[in-house]
């Protein structure tokens, strides 16, 4: 099944068990922020890259220039492992890496959580790529792609738990779009995906594509 497939799938699933309410005011943050040219804002295809260095989930520091010396970047940006869209895509990611690497690539993803919170116990030893911590989201400003949660929409994930001041350590309105780059050995942004609408993910057939179109 392609990634946004399963993605709609699982929000169909899940409109069932939200509150009207709060369904109601999902729908006008997510409206809100797709008029808001966001995704304009968002680097796109011959883009130079901006480099970062940032901490891992395991306690390590990596940097795009130490990416880049490997080979060409796949660069994904997600909100947080508190998302259940973004834990149904790493785990479509993870199960395309061997294809990935097999062209050369170094997958890497980003969230704006602390790295003790980027991973489970579990996950950090299942998933096969990096999970890197943008604390603040200055790496995600970089890219264009941090904006600010509205004040009734935090409110609601902090009804559900999501506890955004802890995991985001202390940065909790702060979100990226969902996006996805591959990036050039020579730090060109060659593929580009972004949206602001966080059930929707770059398909990974659409990643090795890309891969496969790089010179």
């Amino acid at each position: 099944m392609p990634l946004n497939a399963e993605l709609r799938s699982f929000y169909e699933a899940r409109q069932q068990q939200i509150p009207a309410e709060i369904r109601e005011i999902m729908r006008r943050a997510g409206q809100e922020l797709a008029d808001s040219g966001q995704a304009d804002h968002a680097l796109t295809v011959g883009a130079q890259a901006p480099r970062f260095t940032l901490p891992t989930a395991t306690g390590q520091t990596l940097s795009l220039d130490d990416l880049l010396a490997e080979g060409p970047v796949v660069l994904t940006f997600y909100r947080g492992a508190w998302c259940p869209y973004c834990n149904i895509a790493l785990r479509a990611l993870q199960q395309h890496h061997d294809a990935i690497t097999a062209r050369g690539a170094r997958l890497v993803a980003v969230s704006p959580q602390i790295p003790d919170e980027s991973l489970s116990l579990t996950e950090k030893h299942s998933l096969a790529f990096d999970v890197l911590s943008d604390v603040g989201s200055d790496t995600a400003k970089q890219y264009g792609l941090a904006f600010d949660l509205p004040d009734d929409l935090a409110a609601v994930y902090d009804k559900l738990g999501f506890d955004l001041q802890r995991v985001n350590g202390g940065h909790p309105r702060m979100l990226p779009l969902p996006a996805t780059y591959v990036i050039d050995r020579d730090g060109v942004i060659r593929w580009a995906f972004a949206d602001t609408d966080y059930t929707r993910r770059a398909e990974p057939a659409d990643i090795l594509a890309a891969l496969d179109a790089l010179d």
